[in-house]
């Protein structure tokens, strides 16, 4: 469950000791929990027979936020309690009780069917066909553990079939839990997808999307790209790339809607835009990328302007990905492995945004080890147009690359070709993380915003700094944005535009469903229409878009106790 939507306290139990199993069957405990009646005998008043209600064992193994050593050595220290439980779903005198969700598979362990029955109920894996799922579960590593892991570390990083709102250079999207797209902004190329090219400053649902459920949105220069639930890819706007650095017009303007003819074979869940290149992610996991291939910038030779898609060559081949991040000329991706979660990173190493330690490009897929030497475990990743930023599991946030105008959070302007630790957040636990051009938001698991980097066009949401010799207000190091706490509103997602030749504009989302805009506005990508006198807004205000079935979403979620690391 996406950790920036959940109020309810988790529990942890990573304190199961290491005993011998003689002496924990044998331990202080009352003699009465060590009588069979209680799981198939005749229960007396009081009891709970567990065989009337086999699915209880599914709730506690996946509700209380046991982590695989916790069910490890409760599979090991309670071999009674095991043999129990799995006579629950092959014993012929409980025809009568309550029905497991699926066949049972007398060869998986406890922890492994209630990971799979979790699986089940995850929109991505319903519609999987049976062999899907298990070539899913072989690239995962064999284990409905690290299945389940791998689709709950998808829907936390990228607000998948939740509510969310994309801040694109000059327009803006937002999505609402059920699916509907509200679009607003400039629109010179199409790229709002209601059919014209005129700017509009008032939020408009697209209606030729009736009838499609969208579960994640993307938005670049001059272009839009969808996703729906059933894994299709809708485009509209500029059809070609690189037009702001070489002045070259697209052959053509989609201004509604069209689907992806060359995606149509791909089950996709996210797509990421880039100056020069469009990535995508299918739901096995398996990156794809389109134009900018030339001189295989990005492990295979294309045209410029390819609109086939070309699986990212290298050491993602074998690797599952959970998310994605475009910047202006590279790609993020952040994978799930056996061993933990981890980022990959290829492109332009330009001022050192790779993560390597060196500032020299690469064509294929690359760890980044550092994240090893911190011992930090990567849950989100975020990329800016030459920076990035990492919030860990822990809480801990790292930034690396250019370090102009503060964006990195390290009290000064220097690069960092490593992932480096924000020490000026060791306070803060952070559940999300966003990037523009030259500017970073920060949540806290409490809701608290903060920002650092480039204050051009009120887009950080401070009003307070001193401005630069150029008018700027740039902060150096981490400030809590006091304006948005003041809406007294938890905050769940932020987002900003990221392009270097666009004014900033910034989103932030409520837990409520209450959209906030602030920053440039001058093409109504804020929501309203401004003064005439009026180019940007420096406080946050509410932008006016019914999103409030988002709340019913996490109400219905809550209850499930479920996080990434607890799998």
């Amino acid at each position: 469950m996406d950790a920036t939507t959940s109020r309810t306290p988790t529990i942890q139990y990573h304190n199961i000791v290491d005993e011998p199993i003689a002496a924990l069957v044998t331990s202080a405990v009352p003699t009465f929990q060590r009588q069979q009646r209680h799981c198939f005998g005749d229960a007396s008043p009081g009891e709970f027979p567990l065989s009337a209600n086999p699915s209880i064992v599914l709730h506690v193994l996946t509700a209380c936020n046991l982590d695989p050593r916790d069910l490890a050595k409760l599979e090991a220290s309670t071999v009674f309690l095991s043999i129990s439980i799995m006579k629950l779903f092959i014993d012929d005198r409980i025809d009568n009780a309550a029905p497991a969700n699926f066949a049972p598979d007398y060869e998986l362990s406890l922890s492994e069917l209630a990971a799979l029955d979790m699986c089940q109920k995850r929109a991505i894996f319903k519609p999987m066909t049976e062999g899907e799922r298990q070539d899913l579960k072989q690239r995962c590593g064999r284990s409905w553990k690290l299945v389940l892991r791998f689709l709950l570390a998808g829907e936390a990083c990228s607000r998948r079939e939740k509510s969310q709102a994309i801040a694109g250079p000059g327009h803006s999207i937002a999505v609402t839990s059920k699916g509907a797209v509200y679009s607003f902004g400039s629109n010179s190329s199409g790229q709002l997808g209601h059919g014209t090219t005129e700017e509009n400053w008032r939020p408009c649902q697209i209606r030729s999307l009736h009838g499609i459920r969208i579960i994640q949105a993307a938005a670049g220069a001059g272009r839009t790209m969808l996703i729906s639930d059933a894994g299709q890819v809708y485009a509209f706007g500029k059809d070609s790339f690189g037009e702001a650095e070489f002045g070259v017009q697209g052959s053509g303007l989609v201004t509604s809607p069209q689907l992806v003819e060359s995606l149509k074979n791909i089950f996709v869940v996210q797509a990421a835009i880039g100056n020069f290149f469009t990535a995508i992610l299918s739901r096995e996991g398996r990156v794809y990328t389109f134009s900018w291939g030339n001189e295989s910038k990005l492990g295979h030779q294309t045209d410029p302007n390819d609109l086939e898609p070309h699986p990212l060559l290298g050491a993602l081949e074998n690797t599952h990905v959970v998310q994605i991040a475009a910047g202006y000329c590279y790609l993020l991706a952040l994978a799930s492995r056996p061993s933990g979660m981890s980022v990959y990173s290829v492109g332009c190493g330009l001022g050192g945004k790779l993560g390597h330690g060196a500032r020299t490009d690469e064509k294929y897929p690359r760890l980044i080890e550092q994240f090893q030497t911190l011992n930090l475990q990567p849950v989100v990743v975020a990329a800016g147009a030459w920076h990035a930023a990492v919030v860990g599991q822990d809480g801990r946030v790292c930034t690396w690359g250019w370090g102009r105008y503060g964006c990195l959070g390290h009290g000064n302007e220097d690069c960092e070709s490593v992932p480096k630790v924000v020490e000026a957040l060791g306070t803060v636990k952070a559940v999300h993380v966003a990037t523009g051009d030259y500017t970073t938001f920060v949540v806290s698991d409490d809701g608290d915003v903060y920002s650092f980097g480039c204050g051009e066009s009120s887009s950080l949401g401070h009003n307070t700094a001193a401005a630069d010799a150029q008018g700027n207000q740039n902060v150096l190091s981490p400030e809590i944005v006091a304006s948005l706490k003041q809406v007294n509103e938890r905050v769940v997602q932020i987002s900003l535009t990221n392009s270097l030749y666009w004014n900033a504009h910034t989103f932030a989302l409520t837990e409520s469903g209450k959209l906030y805009a602030f920053g440039a506005g001058d093409k109504g990508q804020l929501g309203v229409q401004l003064d005439a006198n009026r180019t940007e807004r420096g406080n946050p205000e509410r932008v006016d878009i019914d999103l409030t079935e988002a709340q019913k979403w996490v109400e219905r979620t809550n209850g499930l106790g479920l996080t990434v690391e607890s799998i």
